[in-house]
């Protein structure tokens, strides 16, 4: 794909690694089949979706041979699941590396803030993976699902340690159960999986301000501000609007859950 991401980007016209013996180390070829391949998956995923991807195409693309191929990987969902593992890598990477960047004692909200932006940047720039892990993992069979459901539960712990540290400086911030947490991170996900469906992944830093008003009004008890097309100012939470919102993001989350692992989506 011309406009995938580094992610998908393939050797389609570059030369194959060299067969039989060769001046490079084993582990320098070995290393380089293994990249290929997984750039050739991503690019495939995003040119057809997951259940018309075949071994053969992701060779053709990679320009290495099946039985490179067979000597990483047991099958095609295996590659698809390393790949998948290889771009949350480097999502959470950049996240976290972003924030681990700021001064300690930064202001609580911009480091939300900067997290956000990096997760989101990061998806905009590698729109091949984001389609790969917000729309094909999903309907991908059993271990898929809990691949993803492995991502929002870290995605979870990372809002909880933000939360948790946060409130030291802000005692007043209310307590929240486990479960906000995770709600959070799966409407995060909903929101995102909604842009990249619908071909608008370039897009998705647009959500920052959405997404920060999200969590600060389940994680720090404040009025979410007004989006585009409605009128300007902030919108008052009802007296227990923390608890409300987490509810609201929980009940979304949880059928998101059921419609995931519901017998139609794992056959």
């Amino acid at each position: 794909m011309a406009h995938g991401g580094s992610l998908a980007r393939t050797h389609d016209d570059a030369p194959g690694l060299p067969r039989g013996r060769s001046r490079l180390p084993a582990d320098t070829v070995l290393a380089a089949q293994r990249d290929r391949l997984i750039r050739a998956m991503t690019a495939a995923v995003a040119a057809v979706g997951y259940p018309d991807v075949t071994v053969a195409d992701v060779v053709r693309r990679a320009r290495v041979s099946r039985t490179a191929f067979y000597a990483h990987f047991a099958d095609k969902e295996d590659c698809f699941l390393a790949t998948t593992a290889h771009g949350s890598a480097l999502l959470f990477g950049s996240t976290l590396g972003a924030v681990a960047a700021l001064p300690a004692s930064e202001d609580d909200e911009l480091m939300l803030r900067v997290g956000l932006r990096a997760f989101l940047r990061f998806l905009a720039a590698e729109p091949a993976f984001a389609r790969l892990f917000y729309i094909d993992l999903p309907g991908a069979g059993g271990r898929a699902q809990a691949r993803l459901q492995a991502a929002y539960g870290r995605w979870g712990e990372i809002n909880q340690a933000w939360h948790q540290r946060a409130r030291e400086r802000h005692p007043d911030w209310p307590v929240v159960p486990r479960e906000a947490y995770l709600a959070l991170a799966g409407a995060t996900g909903e929101l995102v999986r909604e842009r990249v469906r619908a071909g608008r992944t370039d897009e998705l830093p647009a959500l920052e301000d959405t997404l920060a008003g999200i969590h600060l009004a389940v994680l720090a008890g404040q009025p979410i501000a007004a989006t585009a097309g409605q009128e300007r100012g902030r919108l008052s939470w009802p007296k227990n609007g923390a608890t409300t919102a987490t509810n609201a993001i929980s009940n979304t989350m949880t059928s998101d859950v059921m419609a995931l692992t519901s017998p139609s989506r794992t056959r």
